[in-house]
């Protein structure tokens, strides 16, 4: 029993009946290892180390669970938009996997009640709930299978949480932004990358730095240089807006 009586934060993360019951209102069904899906909510900050040096937490499921979301998404756009070219379906699901969509998914899915973390709110990653929806998506394949987890996310998550024009609506590419200010304004932009290795870690973990002439403004992380790249540019974007302001 992974999560029984274990405190966070001065508080006690729900005991396995609490638990069982939240899952089962997120899903619909009753799951069948329930061991899997508490690994799912358990965040790195939270590892913990069975007897037999097993180290608990939700990364590997993670791992996984990103190549099912992949292959859900992409069947979803290709019947839901059945006349569109190729490359406005790779750009759609390029932005509904991102960061940021994938965390707005996860709090409406009210995934963020069962998250086990070490960390304070003010510390938490931007991409806490968005790596714990990849996780569930894990956990629901070995669980219950392809077809399932695929039913699951087509039905409850996809229909019932995602503003699909909302998505296209939106602007993600802030990178682009960012450069696109910065020529404009003749200003010089230099991004630099930095990965670290730990030993504990499915994924490669990116830092990159982003400086406007020559001066720091802003730092992104990510499993990709790309992703780490995006958020340090979305932190410079929401800087330079609030100095337009």
């Amino acid at each position: 029993m992974f999560l029984l009586n274990r405190k966070k934060n001065h508080s006690l993360i729900h005991d396995r009946r609490e638990f069982r019951s939240g899952l089962k209102h997120l899903l619909g069904f009753r799951p069948f290892n329930l061991r899997l899906y508490e690994k799912a909510f358990i965040h790195r900050s939270a590892t913990f180390t069975l007897p037999d040096g097993t180290r608990i937490n939700n990364e590997r499921l993670e791992y996984l669970g990103d190549a099912i979301i992949d292959s859900v998404i992409s069947e979803y756009l290709f019947s839901h938009y059945p006349e569109a070219p190729e490359g406005f379906l790779t750009k759609t699901r390029a932005r509904i996997v991102n960061r940021e969509t994938l965390n707005q998914l996860g709090l409406s899915m009210g995934l963020d009640k069962l998250i086990v973390s070490n960390l304070s709110a003010s510390d938490s990653p931007r991409n806490l709930y968005g790596n714990a929806v990849e996780a569930l998506a894990g956990a629901l394949f070995i669980d219950k299978g392809y077809d399932r987890t695929r039913r699951f996310f087509m039905e409850r998550v996809l229909k019932k949480h995602l503003d699909l024009e909302a998505v296209l609506a939106a602007e993600t590419d802030y990178k682009s932004l960012i450069m696109e200010y910065c020529q404009k304004n003749k200003q010089k932009i230099n991004f630099t990358s930095q990965e670290k290795t730990h030993n504990n870690r499915i994924h490669p973990l990116f830092t990159v730095t982003l400086q406007i002439n020559n001066e720091t403004v802003a730092q992104g992380e990510g499993t990709t240089k790309k992703e780490a790249e995006q958020e340090a540019s979305l932190i410079a974007w929401n800087t330079v807006l609030k100095i337009k302001k």
